[in-house]
């Protein structure tokens, strides 16, 4: 996990512009994400019940996942200047307890009129399969 912030204003923020960052999902993540938010579903919590289902192991929360996203916006791409407007979210393949994951942005689109850019989101594993991708809108301040 990276600490450096980026500053982007919007001027120099260019249709094209990607960020990314790599992070490796923990035992712990998922253990503090499950008691966090409340989700113990035996699917990302209980190792037999997994074992037994189509899955054969314990799956990472998609929501955990996506909470990266913030980090990309917060930190990366605007960073700084960002104020997250929305998020779409689509879980197109599952994460798995010690996966090292890439968070991606791309920027597809800027208003000038209201300072807000669209990001293409996306988290892809090591074989670059797509886990959860998305649109993101950001206002720039």
């Amino acid at each position: 996990m990276t600490n450096s912030l980026n500053d982007y204003s919007y001027d120099d923020i260019f249709i094209g512009q990607k960020e990314s960052f790599m992070i490796k999902i923990t035992e712990s993540m998922v253990q503090t994400f499950g008691n966090f938010s409340g989700d113990l579903n035996p699917l990302h919590m209980d190792t037999k019940f997994a074992e037994s289902s189509s899955f054969k192991k314990r799956i990472v929360h998609g929501m955990l996942l996506s909470t990266f996203f913030s980090q990309l916006v917060g930190m990366h791409l605007p960073g700084k200047n960002a104020l997250y407007f929305s998020q779409t979210l689509n879980f197109r393949s599952p994460c798995y307890i010690d996966d090292e994951i890439e968070v991606v942005g791309e920027v597809t689109e800027k208003s000038d009129s209201t300072k807000m850019i669209t990001v293409t989101t996306s988290i892809f594993n090591k074989s670059k399969i797509c886990l959860i991708d998305g649109v993101a809108k950001i206002i720039v301040r």
